[in-house]
């Protein structure tokens, strides 16, 4: 396993030591790889209703190159692509 060091202010320190003391977790260890897998968790049901909705949404009417197109306009706009 890997060490990492962390600095967090005072108060940020107290409440992981809080927690600690609550028996909540048994390490600030514990406590930030909890954060982890809860923000990774998070990530993915939002991605999860994403395609959700996506899907939902139906068949499109418009072409491929229609789709394309419109999705090269929005980069450029944004400057994400030349041209």
């Amino acid at each position: 396993m890997a060490t990492m060091t962390v600095s967090l202010p005072d108060p940020m320190k107290a409440w992981i030591e809080t927690r600690i003391d609550s028996g909540e977790y048994a390490s600030s260890s514990d406590y930030v790889r909890d954060l982890i897998r809860k923000d990774k968790d998070s990530r993915l049901s939002a991605l999860r209703r994403r395609i959700d909705d996506a899907d939902a949404s139906g068949i499109s009417v418009r072409s491929l190159d229609e789709i394309f197109e419109d999705a090269r306009t929005k980069a450029r706009e944004r400057g994400l692509i030349d041209g």
